[in-house]
Order: structure tokens, then sequence, then C-alpha cells
């Protein structure tokens, strides 16, 4: 795509920054923290009428081609259909709404896209040479904050998405998962569930990310063995979330019984003899694996508890 420079001929610059936040608080609404509602109102009208090059309160046509994908975007698919036809809306109305940018700290004349992706991205496909954009100094911990609370608000984020930009967040600002819930206004054990799914298996991801699973479906194979396998199944039967935990709940069940019935010939002699000579019901059971097992003993009476008690000296 050419570039379209402004006519003025100089280079979009940068609106001054209003101020690192302060320690501890969070962005909470996104564009709204950085420009209020009708800041946002009054850019996005202001835009429709800007010949390029223009400025209004931080406002800059800036050309598509200037503006690079910032690392901290959570959003990793788009909808091709949903994006043609946004496309189609902005060669007709244009782009309503103007993105967010701030200046790439390695390039000059080059920009960062923060906030708007899939508004930059139609614009492309509109063949729009410019685009509107509102510039912002920011470091990287309000990037990453404002971008996950965009596409959190504003688009359907899947749940896997979604935590792996809770992950981003946590890892580069090194907030505690009650600090990043006050921030993005989301219960700590909605934050904790989503990231207990980026333990599972790439493969089960994958069908998360592709909407062939949801949350609930998901959820009971964390941790699972066979997780990859039981995602192929659910999918291929429809099973329902409550399905998924009765199909997995069973295959525990199973498991145990199957470990029951594996007891070596060893071990049933020596509850055989148990039986004989102490007069009582007695299972044993012993992990080979890890050394470590349990002795259980069935005493119907008290008669009967106090006499083996005797016999281990402790009555």
């Amino acid at each position: 795509m050419s570039s379209a420079p402004p006519p003025s001929g100089k280079t979009p610059t940068a609106a001054p920054t209003s101020g690192k936040k302060p320690a501890g608080r969070g962005l909470g609404r996104g564009l709204s923290s950085l420009l209020g509602d009708s800041g946002i109102a009054q850019a996005a009208t202001a835009s429709a009428a800007l010949p390029a090059g223009a400025a209004v309160s931080g406002l800059q046509q800036i050309p598509v081609e200037w503006i690079n994908v910032g690392p901290w975007q959570p959003r990793r698919r788009f909808d091709k259909t949903a994006l043609a036809e946004l496309a189609s809306s902005i060669r007709e109305k244009g782009i309503v709404q103007p993105i967010l940018v701030r200046p790439d700290p390695k390039k000059a004349s080059r920009y960062q896209l923060v906030a708007g992706e899939r508004r930059w991205r139609a614009a492309q496909l509109a063949k729009l040479h410019q685009v509107p954009a509102i510039i912002r100094n920011l470091d990287e911990a309000d990037c990453y904050e404002i971008a996950l609370i965009e596409n959190i608000q504003r688009t359907d984020l899947t749940v896997i998405e979604e935590a792996q930009g809770y992950k981003s967040l946590l890892d580069t600002n090194r907030y505690t998962q009650d600090q990043l819930s006050e921030i993005i206004g989301k219960s700590r054990s909605h934050i904790a569930n989503l990231m207990r799914l980026l333990s599972l298996p790439d493969a089960v991801q994958t069908l998360i990310l592709d909407r062939q699973l949801s949350m609930g479906q998901a959820r009971p194979l964390i941790g699972h063995a066979d997780a990859v396998k039981l995602a192929q199944l659910i999918v291929a039967k429809g099973l329902s979330a409550r399905q998924v935990e009765t199909l997995v709940k069973s295959l525990a069940n199973d498991r145990k019984s199957a470990k029951k019935q594996a007891k070596s010939a060893d071990i049933k002699a020596l509850e055989k003899r148990a039986a004989a000579e102490l007069g009582l019901s007695m299972a044993i059971d012993w992990d080979e694996t890890i050394e470590r097992g349990k002795v259980t003993i069935d005493c119907r009476s008290l008669d009967q508890m106090t006499a083996f008690l005797k016999k281990l000296g402790l009555d």
C-alpha cells in the first residue's frame, strides 16, 4: 500500500502525555480513562471532518504503514467475515472512532498500535491510506493494560486470549492477582480460573481458540492425562459441559476400580493372612511407583476394635 504523508510535509508529532498514572492505580476503563467519554466522542466527531494531516487535541491522520502492532495485543485471531463487514462500513462511512498509538521508541516517524487493531486492519482492507489516531506517550505497562481492557470491553476475546492477556500483565507489570482484579474490574477467582486453562495442552487450547470448546467443557480436562483425546471426543460428540464433568468423574472412578483389581498376588495373600489371624477384614492399597500405600481394617463393633488395639498394645 502506498504511503500518503500529510500535506503539510510534517511528520505527526506526539501529543504531550498527561503523566504517569499513580503507582497501584489501574486504568480500569481503557480509553475512557485517558480521554474521558466526552473526549472520545469529541475526537470521533472531529475526525470525520478533518483534512489529512490536521490535528485536534492530539488527533492525527497517520499513514497505515507507519503503524505496527505492539506486543501487548491480546487478540491473536480475527473473524474474517466480521473484519470484511467492518471494512465495508469504513469504506462507506469512514472510521468513526480513532485508534490509539504511541511513538515507536526505536523508529522515528513510526508508531505502535495500543488500541483499535480491528479498525486498523479493516482500514487496510478498505484500502485507506491513512487512519485517524490519538497519539500518547505511554509506557509498556500502560499499553498492556489499555490493550487488554479495550479488548475485554469491546470485543469477544476467547477465554484463552483473555487468560494470555492476564498472564502478560502479571509477568510484565509484576502485579498480584488481587491488584489485577482491581485494575480490570474482574474477580480474582475469574482471573485464576481462566489462567488455569493455560496449563491445558496446546492442542486443547487451540480448540478453545477456534471456539470448538467452551470454558465449561474445557475446565474438567485440566490436569487430565488424556485431555487431548477427551477434548476431541467432546467436539466429535457435542457433549455439554455437564456431560463432560460426568464423563471425567466416571473415568476417574473406573481408574480407581481398575487399580484395586490390579493387586499383586503377594498383597492379596497378605490380606487373607491378616483376616485369618486377626479375624478382621483388611484391605491393602499399595502404589509401587511411589512406594506409598495405606491399610484399611474393617471393625464391625467396638469389641472388635478394642481387641485389635489390644493386640497392638494400645489397650
